[in-house]
């Protein structure tokens, strides 16, 4: 059932297993362990992370309970535990979990061991999330490392690796090198990815927003368009990701003073976030907002007969969602 992404079904039966385990089961089997983890993994893909941590700790302290202190399955198990507190905002019990998993995969593991880079990547993650990007850098690095070594140059996790990096030294303000593990990233996905791939598409719009973030907006539009005609291609007319786009490219035409490009892109991000987003949301609102300060930008610029077409539209279709 959880294949066939049945989840309510996976829970039902994964429970009905769990409650037989219980019942015939010493109360620190391993098998016991064993379904208290599956149960929690179910809930954590079902979005009830409260459940999800709790049979997470039960599975825990059984396998604190009956294995040695360096013992995979308890990395595992520190593992899972450190990302449902990740998930669930608690970045301090998430962190401690975190380092008691790495803690013990290095003692067990060969430096360049694939498990050790995923709890390196972990770690990340956590320390970005608190907003301490040293030391995210620090384990990213190390993990990118690893999969250098061990990973083929063109595997899909080792772009993962460059585009985690690459976040990392955006965060910092450090945007060449953003840009240069930007384009590691993009190198990969071009030669395993079909070119319409939307995992390529997300390369390429992580591109356009570095370069527009370090003011080159023609790159940045080269990018984005690149980006979005893939979008194109293969979502839906309506889909929400292809509004991103538009918005997107719609912030790098006014930052390029063509404030009818701009215009033309923002008013087709506006008609499919009002019908693929709830009446409301914030995307749809930032994107009204954004049509209001180009237009304005416009009037100001001395284009009031060039952009007399969008304003028109602005105050009969949207002006009064604001």
């Amino acid at each position: 059932y959880e294949a066939m992404g049945n989840l309510p079904k996976s829970l039902e039966y994964g429970l009905k297993s769990m409650e037989i385990r219980e019942k015939i089961l010493s109360p620190d089997h391993p098998d016991l362990a064993t379904s208290y983890n599956n149960i929690a993994i179910t809930y954590k893909v079902i979005g009830d992370l409260v459940k999800s941590l709790e049979y997470g700790l039960k599975s825990m302290e059984i396998f604190e309970k009956i294995h040695s202190p360096d013992h995979p399955d308890l990395a595992t198990s520190y593992n899972n535990i450190a990302n449902t507190y990740r998930d669930m905002g608690d970045l301090p019990k998430s962190l401690e979990y975190g380092l008691k998993s790495m803690a013990i995969m290095e003692k067990i593991f060969s430096p360049d061991h694939p498990n050790l880079a995923t709890s390196y990547i972990t770690i990340a993650v956590i320390y970005q999330a608190m907003g301490d990007f040293p030391k995210s850098l620090e384990y990213g690095l190390k993990s990118m490392e690893i999969f250098e070594k061990i990973l083929s140059p063109e595997h899909p996790s080792l772009a993962k690796s460059y585009g985690n990096i690459a976040g990392i030294y955006e965060a910092m303000g450090d945007l060449p090198k953003a840009l240069e593990y930007r384009l590691k990233d993009l190198a990969i996905h071009k030669k395993i990815l079909s070119p319409d791939h939307p995992n390529l598409a997300i390369s390429y719009n992580n591109i356009a927003s570095t370069y527009r973030a370090m003011g080159d907006l023609h790159k940045s539009l080269e990018y984005g368009l690149k980006s979005m005609e893939i979008r194109e291609k293969i979502l839906s007319p309506d889909h929400p990701n292809l509004a991103t786009s538009y918005n997107n490219i719609a912030h790098t035409y006014y930052y390029l003073q063509d404030y009818l490009q701009s215009l033309a892109y923002l008013q087709k991000a506006i008609l499919i976030r009002r019908k693929s987003l709830p009446k409301g949301h914030p995307n749809t609102k930032t994107s009204i907002d954004s049509m209001a300060y180009v237009l304005k930008a416009a009037i100001d610029a001395g284009q009031v007969e060039g952009v007399r077409e969008y304003a028109v539209w602005y105050v009969q279709e949207v002006a009064g969602e604001k």
